[in-house]
């Protein structure tokens, strides 16, 4: 099944969509940090839900691989529904259920209920998935770029927040606190969403399992999709088991810090967003291999200040600016191949490289708690090179594929 299958622009109705105007969008992208920044929630709370629940901080840590595993199989199952059902109204459900999901994790008394939460919120969280094309498509055509832009904003950032928010609210009241001022927020805002936006449809009834077919076919029909897609889960893979395993060894004896410096910690991080600008504009310009480079070396020397932050807070907290903008750079830069392929199957393309993004965080957790297990910090510190390593690796076997595209030609 090739795009030919899809309808295009052309076949949509004539009847014009109503344009969003910024109070739209605003709330769009709150909502889309909401949705994103839920499923980090826990990573600086480890500590806490470990004493809390009465269970080991290795058992706690798997709770931030379920996060990312629900979110994965949300991109594959629940998405491609963007494609099929009218959107305002899916986005709006899929929001009400992961508040549902927040609300669970926010009264839990044991491991299996937190588990149960953070599963269905992870789950349901990928309406900001539904938000992202659904600006493009309700906004005036000369803006779509705007307010795509608007929207991956403030899902970006909400991502980025999410652990200094929930330290902080930790510190005020408990580590369930922002679990439950998630899910009330998460109400509200869901709510005046479908008051203020008007109803979306593909107007070519598309079956499911179409969509889920197509996305296969895409797979096979592009080695960059594949080499691009292995080389963002590993990075995110990477980078997953610092954040999976962090908090266990801020909280420790060689720094002691409670749940709001740990989260203040993740502030560090907001530095990513300005590179996701700048690597994209790099890209546009032709620089995409220079940066993806760049940002592979950056990889490593943050793994190389972490492996000094163990008993040093100063390298730890330059290891996750550098961290960060590494993970940016390359996840923007790998993108922008990937949208390349097959302009009239953006979508979908989008969707095969973000479930291996998140397939690759899911890993990434799991190795931590394991390394953390066997080997305390230094391990973690080991793997996460390791996992740069084989990502660039892919990358050598990526700039091959390009220049056999390019004799091709």
């Amino acid at each position: 099944m090739s795009s030919a299958d899809f309808p295009t622009p052309a076949a949509v109705s004539a009847v014009p969509p109503k344009y969003l105007n910024t109070s739209a969008l605003l709330l769009m992208a709150l909502a889309s940090g909401l949705c994103a920044g839920g499923n980090y929630f826990n990573q600086p709370l480890l500590h806490s839900i470990a004493l809390s629940l009465d269970v080991s901080e290795t058992t706690a840590a798997l709770t931030v691989t379920m996060a990312q595993v629900s979110y994965a199989l949300g991109l594959v199952l629940l998405v491609p529904l963007g494609d099929k059902l009218e959107r305002r109204g899916l986005a709006v459900t899929l929001m009400l259920l992961a508040a549902t999901g927040q609300f669970i994790s926010g009264y839990s008394v044991s491991i299996t209920m937190l588990s149960i939460g953070i599963i269905m919120a992870g789950l349901f969280s990928v309406a900001a998935q539904i938000m992202v094309p659904m600006a493009a498509t309700l906004s005036d055509p000369g803006r779509s770029g705007r307010a795509v832009g608007l929207v991956m904003s403030g899902l970006l950032i909400g991502i980025l927040t999410a652990r200094s928010l929930a330290g902080l609210l930790s510190e005020l009241g408990g580590w369930t606190t922002v679990y439950r001022v998630a899910g009330v927020i998460m109400l509200l805002v869901a709510l005046a969403l479908w008051r203020l936006l008007p109803p979306s449809r593909n107007p070519a009834q598309v079956s499911y399992l179409q969509v889920l077919r197509s996305m296969t076919t895409l797979i096979g029909r592009y080695p960059r999709l594949r080499s691009r897609s292995l080389m963002g889960a590993l990075t995110f893979a990477s980078v997953s088991v610092l954040f999976s395993t962090m908090a266990l060894l801020l909280s420790g004896p060689n720094h002691g810090l409670s749940d709001a410096s740990i989260g203040l910690v993740g502030l560090v991080g907001i530095a990513g967003a300005l590179m996701a600008s700048v690597a994209g504009r790099l890209a546009d310009k032709g620089f995409g291999v220079t940066t993806s480079i760049a940002c592979l070396l950056l990889l490593l020397l943050a793994w190389v200040c972490f492996w000094l932050g163990s008993t040093s807070l100063m390298w730890f907290l330059v290891g996750m600016l550098v961290i960060d903008l590494a993970l940016q750079g390359l996840h923007i830069t790998n993108q922008s191949v990937v949208l390349q392929l097959e302009p009239q199957a953006r979508s979908r393309l989008n969707a095969v490289y973000m479930t291996s993004y998140f397939i690759g965080a899911a890993s990434g957790s799991a190795l931590g708690s394991l390394a953390w297990r066997l080997g305390g910090w230094h391990a973690i510190c080991i793997v996460g090179v390791v996992l740069t390593l084989l990502a660039g690796s892919v990358f050598l076997y990526d700039r091959k594929l390009a220049r056999a595209e390019l004799k091709a030609i």
